[in-house]
């Protein structure tokens, strides 16, 4: 079910699910969160088809702030969809228009669950400071996808001078499977440490950078990023050591090739991740995401061969 509301107010909205509650109940409780995207109109169907897959994991209320142009006058329309039109969640969209294009606490106030947490997500746009923007400031988690901006090295860059406990990037949680099989891969004993790391990847592409930090902050040896100009994502990961090299190499798009000295290649899931498996991974996670607080900081540190900028 979809219901439109042109030209209202945040008030007659929460009335109006109020409403719908009663009349049908076709609003389900037992949200555990409040999901604030912050997009542009017209970029707003992507975020909301992602959240409400993620939200059959993490059942949430879904609020998108979509900013549809400061030049108009000031007027808000929107949009609620409930059922089958919203997953497991309720999705509240709202276009503002004129001062009301910009986010604002304000705006979301009377639509937030009482007592639950807040998460803010920029799919696109990511601001300058997400801890410090009107909603940044109320949510307990603030996403961001340095891999959507227009130049997404300088986009990490500024993530790790205004990193804040609670901030996280898609770039990073598109790591997670990476990160599993080179930890399964040290874990194992091997009296000869690791040398050097090669990180192959695409030269835009801040995955590439932050797996190189990660593996600076594991490892007492020197990483190095080869860029791959024509690529997309992480190509290889070569650990080298005196008894031979060790590399995870994903040539194409779901299936990674494991060598190791003195053992038979070995083919493993590798897939990219989706949109909605990197979100629902997110929300599942409430608390400050340390480790990689630790790997921004070590972004500087590693030698890299295709440096930011």
């Amino acid at each position: 079910m979809i219901v439109d509301l042109p030209n209202t107010t945040t008030s007659k909205v929460s009335k109006k699910i109020m409403s719908l509650r009663e009349q049908g109940g076709v609003i389900a409780l037992g949200r555990v969160l409040t999901l604030v995207v912050v997009t542009k109109s017209g970029l707003e169907e992507e975020a909301i088809e992602a959240a409400n897959e993620a939200s059959r994991e993490h059942p949430c209320r879904i609020i998108v702030l979509a900013d549809a142009g400061s030049a108009a006058p000031n007027r808000l329309d929107a949009q609620i969809r409930v059922g089958g039109d919203a997953g497991a969640s309720e999705v509240i969209v709202l276009r503002g228009f004129g001062e009301l294009a910009e986010e604002s606490e304000s705006l979301v106030a009377a639509l937030l669950l009482p007592d639950a947490p807040i998460v803010a997500w920029w799919p696109h746009g990511a601001p300058k400071n997400a801890s410090e923007t009107s909603i940044g400031r109320i949510a307990h988690r603030r996403i961001t996808d340095s891999a959507n901006e227009a130049e997404p090295q300088v986009a990490l860059e500024n993530i790790r001078n205004t990193y804040k406990a609670g901030d996280t990037d898609l770039a990073w949680t598109r790591l997670s499977n990476w990160r599993i099989q080179l930890a399964a891969v040290l874990d194992r004993p091997d009296s000869s440490p690791v040398t050097a790391v090669t990180v192959e990847g695409a030269s835009n592409s801040p995955s590439t950078i932050l797996l190189a930090a990660w593996l600076t902050l594991s490892l007492d040896a020197p990483v190095t990023i080869v860029a791959d100009p024509a690529g997309t994502g992480i190509r290889r990961v070569r650990l080298c050591r005196a008894s031979g090299d060790v590399q995870l190499s994903r040539p194409g798009l779901s299936v990674a090739e494991l060598t190791q000295p003195g053992q038979p290649a070995q083919r493993i899931s590798l897939p990219r991740r989706s949109l909605r498996d990197c979100l629902a991974e997110e929300l599942g996670r409430l608390d400050p995401d340390e480790v990689f607080g630790l790997t921004l900081s070590c972004v500087n540190a590693a030698p890299f061969t295709h440096p930011f900028g």
